[in-house]
This record gives structure tokens, sequence and C-alpha cells, in this order.
């Protein structure tokens, strides 16, 4: 008997059968990033179902495929999930590990795939256009309008906007019952700093966020919402104002996050592409007798058409959909009070062209370099007022209580293989952590102290669960 017929053969760890596919519960190296669902034939599942065993000549023949690719390996060579942190296996270059990223591999040379992807990644900015520098509206009372949420990343774009910029913006803040006294009072600060903002705030009935909540909860273990509940409730003020520009400040990190967690495609980074296309659809809407979109028109109604409708058919069949995305817009449309005017201002902006375009402003760009999250933090409270949380050493989550709920939840998901989405925090802090944003003993000890990548409940999910209790009795 050969070597090759007494080695006991089994599945990598972290791949399943589902259906027709093995799927893949991790992140591979190159030169398979991404390629985590492969079609295997009825042969190779019943093969593979009655692993570990040995293999014959005429099977390894009809798994060579899977061989070739270390997805079937020897019994010896199964790795194992780490249990903690400290067991962990970490890039050579950033803080990701396959404990916070269960399944994560790494090359010869110790790299994760986002370090190994560096320079592709870096060509990656953003999956809406980028527009740094706004023209002023001539035809309304504001130029742009923003989601402040009084944290790092909102509060330094709404200083770009208003101070640099010196542009009219309309600032919405969702007043959602997790908000940190810290980012309370950041707001307040700022009202006092910025005399070119108009700040809106809006609070939702506790009868209604508790049956988006809860629905939410039973699908995610967590009940966040946010931003995606904010912009269904400021859309229609933003229609009617005739507002021109919504924007983001999302870093590039959190950008690059989405394509790592593969819910979208390469080339829809190519901001060329996204000009070409516009284009497309201008045609399409003359034809019509509607106004052509601008640059950003189409992004803002697909997002919206998204909360309020669910997933189009096309989104599933392409396979790039978000089941966040989707559990959050399944939550919002248990609640009629809140989609009724969101679809009727979808429908009013679509026929009107009162569109306002969703656009991206670049942190790193306008920072000349890289966004850099302790001079931010420095620069805010110099400029803004802006309150930190009690932790100085705190940087990625500065405005809600139960983020670590929402991280925990997400990683305990994917950790059981109950979620296919990598939580979302672990790749942005390992894309931060890279030497740009975060220095990388920076980013450890942050992810060590105050993230909530634990196989226990994190303290803040009691928090939602005493929420969520209390106002099912008092409702």
């Amino acid at each position: 008997m050969s070597i090759a017929e007494s080695t006991i053969y089994a599945l990598q760890n972290r791949w399943i059968i589902d259906g027709s596919h093995l799927v893949y519960y991790g992140m591979r190296v190159d030169p398979n990033l991404l390629n985590n669902k492969i079609r295997i034939t009825s042969k190779q599942k019943q093969l593979i179902f009655h692993l570990p065993s040995k293999l014959d000549e005429g099977k390894m023949r009809s798994l060579s495929r899977l061989l070739k690719q270390k997805i079937i390996v020897s019994k010896d060579k199964v790795r194992k999930t780490p249990k903690s942190l400290d067991e962990a296996t970490y890039c050579k270059e950033c803080v990701a590990n396959d404990f916070m990223i269960p399944g994560l591999e790494f090359n010869q040379d110790g790299l994760c795939p986002m370090c190994e992807n560096k320079a592709k990644a870096e060509e990656m900015r953003s999956i809406i256009p980028i527009k740094n520098t706004i023209e002023r509206n001539e035809k309304g009372r504001f130029d742009v309008a923003v989601f402040y949420t009084g944290g790092k990343d909102s509060s330094y774009l709404l200083y770009y906007l208003a101070r640099i910029q010196n542009l009219r913006v309309l600032a919405f803040t969702w007043d959602m019952p997790f908000m940190t006294k810290n980012a309370r009072q950041s707001i307040e600060n700022a009202k006092k700093q910025l005399d070119n903002v108009e700040f809106v705030s809006r609070k939702m009935s506790d009868r209604d966020l508790h049956k988006i909540y809860e629905h939410l909860y039973q699908l995610e273990q967590n009940p966040c919402a946010c931003p995606s509940l904010a912009y269904a409730l400021f859309y229609p003020d933003m229609v009617d104002e005739k507002i021109p520009y919504f924007v983001l400040g999302n870093e590039p990190v959190q950008m690059q996050g989405i394509y790592y967690n593969g819910l979208t495609p390469g080339f829809a980074y190519n901001q060329k592409y996204q000009k070409y296309f516009n284009i497309l659809l201008g045609i399409g809407r003359i034809l019509t007798l509607r106004r052509p979109f601008r640059l950003g028109q189409f992004h803002a109604l697909m997002t919206m058409r998204q909360l309020a409708y669910g997933d189009s058919l096309l989104k599933r069949m392409a396979g790039y959909e978000s089941e966040l995305i989707t559990h959050v817009s399944d939550a919002m449309r248990t609640n009629s009070n809140l989609v009724k005017p969101l679809k009727r201002a979808i429908r009013r902006s679509n026929w009107s062209g009162n569109i306002p375009a969703l656009v991206h402003v670049d942190f790193d760009q306008t920072m000349e370099g890289r966004y850099n999250w302790t001079k931010i933090k420095r620069l805010l409270q110099e400029e803004m007022g802006w309150v930190g949380p009690a932790a100085t050493d705190k940087s990625l989550h500065t405005s809600c209580l139960i983020e670590t709920c929402k991280e925990n939840s997400q990683f305990q998901r994917f950790y059981k293989m109950e979620s296919r989405n990598i939580p979302f925090s672990a790749i942005e802090i390992s894309l931060a952590s890279m030497g740009t944003n975060y220095s990388r003993e920076e980013a450890l000890q942050e992810l060590k102290n105050h993230l909530g990548f634990s196989l226990d409940m994190a303290p803040s999910c009691k928090l939602v669960k005493q929420y969520l209790k209390e106002k099912k009795i008092s409702g």
C-alpha cells in the first residue's frame, strides 16, 4: 500500500457541505481570496460525506481539485479554531488573527489575505462616488446633509464640510436609546462651534422602535439598525428641502471591508466605471421622460429602495446581497409608520429628480495622507470641543453603548458558522492597523481591551436585553 493510500484524509476545518456546494467560513489567501463557495458533483459530495477516510487512486482523482486547493487534507493537517485571542495566530504585519476571524488563512510569509493584497486595496477607495469638494447650492437653504452621531468619524465629516469647506450643512441626528453621554455632549458642543450648521434631532416612539429592535434581535442577536434606520427617517426631509448632496464620510478601510466580506465586486470601486454606468442610466431616464441622474443619485435611490422594499431580484441573483442589510430592511418593514413616508419620498424624488446624491468624502485625501485616528481625536477636541470615550485608547467605536454587543453577536454567529458575514469591525481594525490609520500596537491594545471578540456574552448585550424587556412591558 502506498503512503497516499494509507493516509487518512479529512475536510479542512470550517468547510461544510451546503447543497451542491462546499462553503467556507473564513478568509482565504491568494489565489483563492473570496472563492468561498465551490460547486461539487454528486460523486464528490458522497466522497466528502464519508470523510475522514483513506482514499484510493480513483477517489483521489475525483477529489483532485479539492486536494490541490488544500480543502481536503491529511487528517493531521486539519486546523483547529482557537478559543481565545491568547491562543490565536496573528498576521505578521497587522492584528488580524484566526480567533477574531475564524478560518483566516496565512501565506508562507505569515501574512493574512488583507496584508497580502495591500497594494491592490489602495485602489479601492469607495463604492459610491467620491466628492471631496462640493459646490454651493444656489437653489436652496442647504448645500449638504449629513447623518451626525457625535462620534469620531461623523464629527470629523461635519468639521470638514462646515469649517473647512464652509458649506451650509443640515445635520441629522437620530436620538437613539444607546447613545453615549460623551457623544451627546459632543453634539451640544458642536452646536456652539458651528454657526453654519442646522441641527435636527428626531426620536422614534418606543413602541415603533421596540417592534423593529425585537424583530432584528431575533435575526441578528443584536438590534443595531444604525445608520440604515436613520437614513430612512431623514430621507423625506432631504427630498422636501431639495438638498443636492447626502454626504457620507466612511474612511477607505470601511469601504475595503465590504470587499473582503464578499459583498461587492472589485470593479464597483472603479470611479470611471461609476461615471460610465451613470451615463447609461441617464439615457434610460431620458427615454422615460425623467431627468438623468447626477452622479450619486442612483446610489441614493437604490440605497433607499433597498431599505423600503428589500433586496432586488438582480442583487439576489448576483450573490452580493448583505445579510445584515437584508435583516435591517426586514425589521424596518414591520413598521408602516416608518416605511410608508419613505416609499412616498422615493416615488416623489424619482419622478421629480430631487434626489440627494449619495457621495463620499475620502478622509485619507482630506488629510493629505492618512486619516490617523489618534491625530483626528486630538484635532476634534481642539477645534470642536469633541468629547471622546473615557478610555483614551479607544478609537473604533465612540458614540454607541452597544457596539461591542453588535461585534460580539456577529463574531459568535460567524464563529459557530451560523452567518457567512465576517464581523465588520474585525476587518476594519485589521486594515487600520497596517501602520496607516493606527499603529499595530495601538490596534492590538484596543482589540484586547475594548472590542467584543469573545465567546462570552459582551456586557453591553445586557443593556439590549434590559431595553427589550422594559419596553415590551411598558408597551
